[in-house]
């Protein structure tokens, strides 16, 4: 048992962040079927050009993302977190199979923003569930744990996709997508929520009230990563950019592939050095890594460096995807942290849309190059901002004992 009652199964990784690991995994399995084959779906099957790939792309995440601020404020106000897990995966899991009837990439665009709601309305409420369930000193480490499951279903799914796709063809894999996602919905039923009381001033409390008590440095925080998160023009202009440079589609999702196999390898590694050395220093070096990575793109031009390009895109995604999480836990109060995790994920994710728009309209307009360029640009922006963001130092403590 750990200090907040949770049973511990190794770690510090309790049984509900074990069963929300499993949920990730398999929901990621289905996603990872689909997303990686929607850039190429489009450009290849629909016709459509890499401004419409930025589009769907951007919409889908801003989407999610304003939820997450909404539903991340009601699980505070209600102190319910699983009705909106629950709710959320189910909505994500029976709209995936509808991407193979898209025959114009509108379709796409709005099959896209309602699967995505889902993932907001899940969200911040299922990472506050994880915060709830670790120690503060393994924070980052059960964060990594549970970005590494969501690693592991996503690697599982491309390598599926790129099996089934010569045989199948994009619109059958869409279909069977369905099954592995329905599976997660029933493993979503397992997990125990914490009892909390609602004391009668907590359920009082205007929404505007609970935003003006995120503390000023978490807002800067939140300032560096939607400024990051502008420039971030994703794993899609990746694929695309290998696709350029001559890879087949099939090779194209191999890529995918490494990514994901890298950033699942080095997500919980992520997490521990971040409780060792503190989160702040991680996310730089997270940033800095997409700044070099940018450049690189620019003038890739053959297989082997673009091998070299996604294994660092690998890297700097490990080291900012659940460190962030736990970064935004770590600087909000404790009766808010579905709420600030809610309006971390909304920050960034309004600025997707139009971020997603720019790249892709830079890469249409101009070059391929202007839009790594622009990724550069906004990363180094970004890390100069970072540095009146305070971090709270390590969260680990050594006691000569063993956590778990």
């Amino acid at each position: 048992m750990n200090k907040n009652g949770q049973t511990t199964i190794f770690g510090g990784v309790t049984r509900n962040i074990f069963i929300l690991g499993v949920v990730s995994l398999l929901t990621d399995l289905s996603s990872q079927m689909v997303f990686p084959l929607i850039p190429l779906f489009l450009t290849t099957v629909l016709g459509a050009g890499a401004c419409a790939v930025g589009v769907v792309e951007g919409a889908a995440e801003t989407t999610a993302s304003l939820l997450k601020v909404v539903s991340g404020y009601w699980s505070d106000k209600i102190k319910k977190r699983k009705p909106f897990v629950l709710f959320g995966y189910s909505l994500s899991s029976i709209t995936k199979p509808l991407f193979a009837f898209a025959h114009v990439w509108s379709f796409v665009l709005f099959i896209r923003i309602i699967e995505r709601i889902g993932k907001g309305l899940r969200t911040a409420p299922r990472d506050a569930i994880v915060a709830e369930s670790s120690d503060e000193s393994v924070r980052g480490r059960a964060y990594g744990f549970h970005r590494a499951m969501d690693g592991l279903g996503s690697i599982l799914g491309a390598v599926l996709a790129f099996l089934l796709l010569p045989i199948f063809g994009y619109r059958n894999i869409f279909l069977f997508a369905f099954i592995p996602a329905i599976v997660g919905v029933v493993v979503v039923l397992f997990v125990r929520e914490k009892n909390v009381l609602v004391e009668e001033e907590t359920k009082a409390k205007p929404v505007k009230t609970s935003f003006r008590e995120l503390p000023v440095n978490l807002r800067l925080f939140i300032v560096a990563s939607s400024v990051f998160a502008l420039g971030h023009f994703g794993y899609a202009f990746l694929l695309l950019r290998a696709k350029d440079v001559g890879l087949t589609d099939s090779t194209a999702i191999l890529m995918y592939v490494l990514f994901y196999v890298v950033y699942t390898l080095c997500s919980i590694p992520s997490g521990i050095l971040s409780d060792r050395f503190g989160r702040k220093p991680v996310l730089v070096t997270g940033y800095l890594i997409f700044a070099v990575t940018s450049i690189g793109l620019m003038f890739t031009s053959g297989i082997y460096s673009i091998i070299v390009f996604f294994v660092f895109y690998g890297i700097f995604y490990a080291l900012i995807d659940g460190v962030q999480r736990a970064f935004v836990v770590d600087l909000a109060p404790e009766n808010l942290r579905a709420t600030a995790l809610g309006t971390f994920h909304a920050a960034i994710g309004m600025v997707a849309l139009p971020g997603g728009y720019i790249a892709g309209l830079l890469w249409d307009k101009i070059n391929p190059e202007a839009t790594f360029l622009y990724g550069f640009t906004l990363a180094a922006l970004s890390t100069v901002l970072f540095v009146f963001v305070k971090d709270k130092g390590p969260q680990f403590i050594p006691t000569g004992k063993t956590v778990n």
